[in-house]
Order: C-alpha cells, then structure tokens, then sequence
C-alpha cells in the first residue's frame, strides 16, 4: 500500500513539474508577444560618406525654394574671408595643383625624347584668344604647379627667372626676377613646356604641350578641363576683385 501511495505521488509530482514548465514557457512566450518590437534605426556613417563619391540628391521643388539640403537643415554657403574682402564659393575638395598632376601624367605617358638627362623649361600658359602675348593668375600659377610636378617625376627643370646673385630690399630677399637684362641668355634648356588656355562653358580648357628648342616638334601633349569653382579659387596677391566687376556684378563674355 505505501508503494502504491509513494508511487502516485511521484506520477503526480512529475505531472505537476510537466504542466509548470509548461505554463513557464506559455508564460515567456506570453511576454515575448507583449514586448513591443523596436524600431530600426536610421544610422548614417559620415565618414562613409564622405569616402564616397559625391552623388546629387533629389530635392522637390519647395525644398529647392527654401533652400533646405537633403536632411531638411537650411543652409547657407561657406564663406572664405581675407583682410582685403570676402570670398564666397562651394568647399574646394581639388585645387589647381591636382589639374597640373593629371595632366603630367598624361604628358609622361606619351613623351617622346624627354629623359632625366634633357634639361627643360617651362613657361606661362598664354590666352588662346590673344595675340599669345597675354596670359594671367591661372597660366602663372599652372607654370609653377607643372615645375613642381616635372621635378617629381626626375625631369631636370630650369628656372630661367633665377638670377645670379640674391638682392636684399626692404619688401624682402629675391633671386627671381622678371627683368631679362638680368637673367643669363644662354642656358641648356632643350625643351620647353608650354600651352594655351580659352574660356569654356563649365571651366577653362587647358592644352599643355613639350617643344623641342630646336626642332619645334610637339613630343608630349595633354588636354584638361578646369572647372571654373577651381579658377575662381585663385585670389590676386592684392586681394582685389576681377577686373570685370562692375557695380557689384560680375561680367562675363558669352
């Protein structure tokens, strides 16, 4: 008899463990269903972003009107300030130098006859539209960028403003000069890097090229486009506007 009662209580008690582990696990999926599912979100990684290529966003027309960007944030363009004046325009991700390193490029890949032993010089880029006796910022600064470049890829490069002496004046020390009476007329340059330059619809179309001295003939050529926010980017020494300002507004020739 007490085996029998013994034996009960275990088939009851193991019951009543079954029927706790099952209402335990009715239980968590209970609370599994009653807990709210949480909202995905929205992480933006910037410097993702800012890796990637810039792409242009869609904007409907009265976000474009109020001038808001993709996130909704209105906002205003950067402002550049100098002693003289202001400077506005779009943050600069390339400057004029990285034009002249593309385009070394292309010259090196097709120069003929140029090596580490050819001595070269380089010059101002002229105006196409001129008599090639005018140039300006953008010629002079594209002739020092090439120097520069020129120099990294172990091509000898003369400077032929460099004078012989150093003069010490109260505005500072120089040995650059632009006065030939003053520079030497025989130096060993074999060949020269010039090029023209002429306005064009988004930029500035640059045509560089290598003369022989001697010959004339082209032994490397290269082309590129400059876009204008590039150009503009350049400031005159004085700070001064462009010479085509006139009442506050900018000319330009169509």
């Amino acid at each position: 008899m007490k085996k029998f009662n013994s034996s009960v209580a275990y088939i009851l008690s193991a019951s009543f463990l079954s029927l706790s582990g099952c209402s335990m696990m009715m239980g968590d999926e209970e609370v599994a269903e009653q807990v709210p599912a949480r909202p995905a979100m929205n992480v933006i990684d910037i410097t993702a972003e800012d890796r990637a290529p810039a792409m242009p966003r869609k904007a409907d027309d009265e976000t474009q009107e109020q001038g808001m960007d993709a996130y909704g944030a209105i906002g205003q363009p950067p402002l550049y300030s100098s002693v003289q004046g202001a400077y506005k325009g779009r943050p600069l991700t390339k400057h004029i130098g990285d034009y002249v390193k593309n385009m070394t490029q292309d010259l090196i890949a097709n120069m003929e006859y140029v090596n580490n032993k050819t001595a070269i010089g380089v010059t101002h880029f002229a105006l196409l539209d001129t008599d090639l006796q005018q140039t300006d910022l953008l010629g002079r600064q594209m002739a020092e960028s090439f120097v520069h470049e020129l120099h990294k890829f172990r091509v000898p490069v003369i400077d032929f403003k460099a004078t012989e002496y150093i003069r010490i004046t109260e505005g500072g020390d120089f040995v650059l000069s632009r006065d030939y009476l003053e520079l030497s007329s025989s130096l060993p340059i074999e060949y020269v890097l010039t090029g023209t330059m002429t306005k064009h619809q988004g930029g500035v179309l640059v045509n560089a090229r290598i003369l022989g001295m001697e010959s004339r003939a082209v032994v490397a050529s290269a082309q590129m486009l400059v876009p204008f926010y590039v150009v503009d980017a350049l400031i005159p020494s004085d700070g001064s506007e462009s010479s085509t300002m006139r009442d506050g507004v900018k000319l330009s020739r169509g």
